[in-house]
């Protein structure tokens, strides 16, 4: 590497330690050498205009991914913007049939290209890529294209019919985020394992039950949680018809910026009960009065000031599972938001309801969740039996 492309590495490595709390410090060298200037002036620009931490690190691995693969699939830097040819290589280098590349080795993504991407550390999954990621990476490419004041072919005829056809040659079907969900009944599995005086106890009781009760509150929102977002509000009826049923703690918590709602959205989801009480039951044995809420602890039994990162939420989740006796590998945090709303489901809660509580906004995302326990419920698979 000669003296002037060092240096402009060096100088994109800088820039890029200015967004070291967003974008993933580990990968700082190698996002460097993938992006460009005009690339990393992009994300420090989207910084600025108070894009979400998540979306912009998903840009950024998104962005360093096409940049790689252009390179070695066109041998030159990613275009701006795009032609659509480029655009429905990437669909035929990503999605393929297997039946196919069987009887034509050049079908799909060319050996070289795909030995670069797995040299690189970008290229894991073996096979066509699931639709869901060609999707998301073809959406980040386009919100860049956009936030460069250009136009692409993002919406031209030919791509979305290749993407529909493509989609179904690879015959894969669609992968939950979490095998499993988490309702009630591994929902108590996981709670048995946090009884104790321990803070991290305590603390992991909360975080289950807050994430659950909330509406199936996504990992980050949990991590992104600050004392400053609890709203205390006054004791509601355990039974709602009934005014001398006895009084339960109720608080109110404001997401602020979550994937579907704005920092200037007063959205607000509520808690009731047993999720309260372990929550200011946390926030009292912590000592917690400002900040985030949920906060790593170290060996000695220390609180930090740090938010628990979403990483570590998942992990938290996963770790109880193994003391519950369940497959860690089956779950993930995001089985608590599917668990939540299968639980209303079966439980007969109306489905405007509960996504009000989750705040989903695809009414077929959230009506999916409930027709499992409708079918099972009906008549239609009881015809012989």
């Amino acid at each position: 590497m000669n003296e002037v492309a060092s240096a402009s590495l060096l100088k994109r490595a800088e820039e890029l330690d200015a967004l070291d709390a967003i974008l993933p410090f580990d990968r700082r060298d190698q996002l460097a050498a993938l992006l460009t200037d005009d690339d990393v002036a992009t994300l420090k620009h989207l910084a600025k205009e108070g894009m979400g931490a998540n979306t912009l690190r998903a840009l950024a691995s998104d962005l360093a991914y096409l940049e790689a693969w252009c390179a070695l699939a066109t041998g030159a830097p990613l275009p701006w913007p795009a032609p659509e040819a480029l655009l429905l290589k990437f669909v035929a280098h990503h999605l393929w049939d297997r039946v196919r590349r069987e009887a034509e080795p050049a079908h799909g993504m060319p050996a070289d290209v795909e030995s670069g991407l797995r040299g690189q550390g970008l290229l894991r999954t073996e096979g066509p890529h699931a639709p869901a990621t060609v999707r998301r990476r073809l959406t980040s490419w386009s919100i860049l294209t956009r936030w460069r004041g250009l136009s692409g072919d993002f919406s031209a005829p030919s791509l979305k019919s290749a993407l529909r056809l493509a989609v179904r040659a690879t015959g894969r079907p669609r992968q939950r985020k979490s095998q499993n969900a988490v309702t009630a009944d591994v929902l108590a599995r996981l709670l048995s394992t946090c009884i104790g005086d321990r803070l991290v106890d305590i603390r992991d009781r909360a975080i289950l039950l807050t994430a659950f009760a909330s509406g199936g509150r996504r990992r980050s929102e949990i991590a992104n949680m600050r004392v400053e977002d609890l709203i205390y509000e006054e004791p509601v009826c355990a039974l709602p018809d009934d005014p001398a049923s006895p009084p339960l703690p109720c608080l109110a918590i404001r997401l602020g910026r979550t994937k579907t709602t704005g920092p200037d959205d007063d959205t607000r989801c509520l808690m009731i009960g047993r999720p309260v009480e372990a929550l200011k039951h946390w926030l009292r044995e912590a000592r917690i009065d400002s900040g985030p809420v949920f906060r790593r602890i170290d060996q000695w039994g220390n609180v930090d000031r740090r938010a628990l990162t979403p990483q570590a939420i998942n992990l938290i989740l996963k770790g109880r599972c193994t003391k519950a006796g369940l497959d860690p590998e089956k779950f993930s945090a995001h089985g608590l938001r599917s668990g939540y709303l299968t639980e209303a489901a079966n439980r007969g809660v109306p489905l405007p309801e509960a996504m009000q509580q989750s705040q989903h906004k695809s009414l077929t995302q959230a009506a999916s969740y409930y027709n499992n326990p409708e079918r099972r419920r009906g008549k239609a698979a009881r015809l012989i039996i």
